[in-house]
């Protein structure tokens, strides 16, 4: 075998490390490179075993290539190895080279290395700049003085190559992972969008316009029409208090509830209530939902609300010209089982119109962080009062986009316009 100096490597070593820096490059499979990299050592140090541990995500050192003589996985490494020595090398970043462990000072306290009668041990830090990312060690229990300043030379060279690999490898699990992660969150943002009216209620007499903007792929926010069979017309606008995908899972528990429930109920306070119970039994991780629910008489012409903490929706009056707000008449869904629910019932004549929306309206920010408000809400409401309800949901839709601008959206928008025409 050829012998090196400190800061010398031979010709042999220096192929050695060309070979393993195309191993490295050969594949983008982080396990796969890091065994092939551990025989090569192990063969090259005439080491015992070899190991590679790695820092996962919260910091800690996890094992990711054990490997013996005989190119054979090593089971428990973490049971085999100075876990005193990684350690150390992982939190100094400064190598350890030993002839002879058992009787090295640095390590006569060490259980470990006593237990498990190691003899020379080599461990260098796996560096990306100044960041420790991991170590390669490597250990013989039979024989002293096996490793050399040589070795531990080859070994930092062998080192920082791998270093560079396992980011590179990393990195490419990292892209991977997202873009399946964008995947599956475009599928579930069209199976929500699925759950939402595929087109606006045909009421004679009526006319209804619909928006929904998540701020993210998947949204809390929802809205939805509920035909009953005698003709009446229930909308429900509704924010579940939280974002992401645990949000739209719970948007989509309570629609199916919601729905369920108002539909046997003999009163929409009652639907709401009975909703309620069984939204507050499968909120395990505390959330719940603000939610309005109008019930539209046509024939009648009145609207009964249950407002479970929600925004109120407003009610514009054409003969009087006023804005009202309908007032809230009960806590959000999810709080409390037992909770009590009211509901207000209103006339309605031709020439009104009712808006239904959800916070993401009124908190909309603009670069500033200045928010919408109800004042500009009202301002755009009473400006196109006498509009269709297609033109009323545009302009609303353009004084958002023109006030927040280049701003990232801050919440979901949801609103709906429905139109008594006569």
């Amino acid at each position: 075998m050829t012998t090196t100096t400190p800061g010398q490597l031979s010709g042999e070593r220096l192929a050695l490390l060309y070979r393993l820096s195309q191993t490295f490059n050969s594949s983008l499979d982080l396990d796969e490179v890091l065994n092939r990299v551990m025989d090569e050592v192990i063969a090259a140090t005439r080491a015992e075993r070899g190991f590679v541990v790695l820092r996962d995500a919260a910091g800690g050192l996890v094992f990711r290539a054990s490997r013996g003589l005989d190119q054979t996985t090593i089971d428990g490494p973490g049971f085999q190895v100075s876990r005193s020595v990684v350690e150390r090398v992982a939190r100094e970043g400064a190598p350890v080279l030993a002839s002879d462990a058992q009787s090295d000072e640095r390590f006569s306290m060490r259980h470990s290395v006593i237990n498990l009668r190691l003899r020379a041990i080599l461990c260098v830090p796996l560096r990306i700049k100044d960041n420790v990312i991991g170590v390669v060690y490597v250990d013989n229990r039979l024989q002293a003085g096996i490793f050399s300043a040589g070795d531990l030379e080859l070994l930092n060279a062998i080192a920082a190559s791998a270093a560079v690999a396992v980011e590179n490898a990393r990195l490419y699990q990292v892209a991977v992972d997202k873009g399946r992660l964008e995947r599956e969150l475009q599928v579930a943002r069209e199976v929500q969008a699925g759950l939402l009216p595929s087109e606006t209620p045909q009421v004679p007499g009526w006319e209804f316009v619909a928006c929904w903007r998540p701020a993210r792929t998947v949204a809390g926010d929802y809205y939805d029409f509920i035909a009953t069979e005698d003709g009446r017309l229930g909308l429900v606008i509704a924010d579940v208090t939280d974002k992401g995908m645990p949000a739209a899972l719970f948007m989509t528990l309570t629609r199916s509830t919601v729905r369920a429930s108002v539909r046997l109920a003999a009163t929409p306070a009652d639907g709401i209530a009975h909703a309620n119970r069984l939204i507050c039994a499968d909120s395990a991780r505390g959330m719940f939902v603000t939610l309005a629910y109008i019930l539209l008489d046509p024939v009648a012409r009145t609207l009964t609300c249950v407002n479970a903490g929600h925004n109120p929706p407003l009610h514009y009056h054409a003969a009087v010209d006023r804005l009202d707000a309908l007032p809230r008449t009960g806590l959000p869904l999810g709080v409390d089982a037992a909770l009590p629910f009211d509901q207000t019932v209103t006339p309605i004549q031709p020439g009104d119109f009712l808006l239904l929306y959800t916070d993401g309206v009124t908190e909309a920010n603009d670069a500033g962080l200045q928010q919408f408000g109800f004042e500009r809400l009202q301002a755009v409401l009473r400006t196109h009062c006498r509009a269709p309800a297609a033109d009323i949901a545009a302009a609303l839709e353009r004084a958002l986009d023109e006030f927040t601008g280049s701003a990232p959206p801050h919440d979901d928008v949801t609103f709906v316009v429905a139109r008594c025409l006569a």
